[in-house]
């Protein structure tokens, strides 16, 4: 019989997370800053994978699998930022354990009950980037995350009061919005690997469609894609939008309006045979599509072309 494998460890809360590092109780039950250089975390004890009931962001001041494009690398020599969202399962490799955080942040979903981050933060996509899509930052970029990360520290070891939480939501807003920056900053400098990979994604599109794998796979998704070219979703949709300005959905719906015009225009194949030999199970989802992106109809196009 085939040997279950351990199930992920659950943090429920944020002094489970302190009680099983070895750490002091935390300042606050919703939010806590760990500082490396007070409180050493040997990860190397620590194998298992685990799932975060919280928002984590943590700063390594040296980074393992730093991106490189033939000959030459491509990002910083310096630390980064790693993200995770609550319900992640964050696995052994999904952190070097032979180097500790500088510093780390947890917050707890309800920390931001009551503010507008508590729905906002959900659009900072980095929170579903893997490990190997890391923030790699400059020495001025660095210097402010770890000001950032000083002042949250400061506040939490200070008297906590009515206002700690608002102070402390507009300092965590301050990172995250910097964040965001410098994520541009990566995807700027990352251009000629991002370029390949947008190569790559039109020759995956085209054999897709060409070698009829959408009749029996369907319409391709964000995730078929993103899993083909070893990236998470939000961070092939984000790349994308920094190169094109369009997400991956918008990409695929444009290969697939191409291939569409190519067999309506140059076969006598029915409206619903090339819907059906482009992935869609209804020819009515086609056709709407369709004339959404060309405001014209299947027919309409097919006559016009003629």
């Amino acid at each position: 019989m085939k040997k279950e494998e351990n199930p992920p460890l659950k943090f429920e809360s944020i002094s489970d997370a302190h009680e099983v590092f070895g750490l002091p109780k935390p300042k606050h039950p919703l939010i806590t800053v760990i500082n490396g250089a007070h409180n050493q975390v040997d990860m190397h004890g620590f194998r298992q994978n685990h799932v975060l009931s919280f928002y984590k962001i943590s700063y390594k001041p040296k980074l393992s699998g730093k991106l490189k494009y033939g000959q030459s690398y491509y990002d910083f020599d310096g630390g980064g930022l790693l993200f995770a969202a609550p319900g992640q399962i964050i696995g052994s490799n999904d952190n070097d354990g032979s180097v500790c955080s500088a510093y780390t942040l947890l917050i707890h979903p309800d920390f931001l009950l009551g503010s507008p981050l508590s729905k906002e933060i959900r659009k900072y996509g980095f929170f579903s980037y893997s490990a190997n899509e890391t923030l790699h930052l400059s020495d001025d970029e660095r210097d402010t995350v770890i000001s950032i990360f000083r002042m949250i520290e400061t506040e939490l070891n200070s008297r906590i009061d009515e206002f700690s939480q608002h102070v402390v939501i507009a300092q965590l807003e301050l990172l995250l919005n910097y964040s965001n920056r410098f994520y541009k900053r990566q995807f700027i400098t990352r251009k000629a690997v991002n370029n390949e990979l947008l190569g790559k994604l039109e020759l995956l599109l085209d054999d897709y469609f060409s070698n009829e794998a959408a009749v029996d796979g369907g319409l391709p998704t964000v995730g078929y894609l993103a899993d083909q070219l070893n990236l998470t979703p939000g961070y092939l949709s984000d790349m994308l939008r920094s190169l094109t300005g369009q997400s991956a959905q918008q990409h695929i719906h444009d290969k697939l309006i191409e291939k569409a015009k190519e067999k309506l225009s140059t076969t006598s194949l029915s409206v619903s045979e090339v819907a059906y030999g482009l992935g869609f199970e209804h020819a009515q989802s086609f056709s709407k599509l369709f004339k959404t992106k060309t405001n014209l109809s299947p027919l309409e196009f097919r006559r016009s072309f003629n």
